[in-house]
């Protein structure tokens, strides 16, 4: 029987690309998540909010496949706290935990430290 090569050619450079718009994506949820800490509006929290879950989401979708199991399950996790909040009652009103920042900043730091060690 042939050996089989470890990764399917091209994996690697796919790993890279997904690496390359982690960077820009860890930057975008931070930016989201900061917006709205800093708004006053219900409104204005959820929709930045909306934008860090729709960034999560599709971090979550690809990081376990290329081998970012740890990653993945995080963005899974962030996502999933966003959806929580928004579905209840305080994300109507707009009053956000501050629990849900730092699972958010913590996915962020992962992402970082990630990032580095691949550099």
């Amino acid at each position: 029987m042939k050996d089989m090569p470890s990764e399917l050619p091209g994996l690697e450079r796919i790993k890279e690309r997904f690496l390359s718009l982690l960077a820009e994506r860890q930057t975008t949820i931070a930016h989201h998540a900061l917006a709205a800490w800093e708004s006053d509006s219900a409104a204005a929290q959820s929709s930045n909010l909306q934008g860090a879950q729709n960034v999560l989401h599709q971090i979550a979708g690809s990081a376990g496949s290329l081998g970012f199991v740890e990653l993945g399950e995080a963005a899974r996790s962030c996502e999933g706290a966003i959806i929580t909040f928004l579905d209840s009652n305080d994300g109507a009103q707009g009053s956000l935990p501050h629990s849900l920042f730092e699972e958010l900043d913590d996915f962020v730091c992962m992402s970082q430290t990630l990032l580095a060690q691949r550099s």
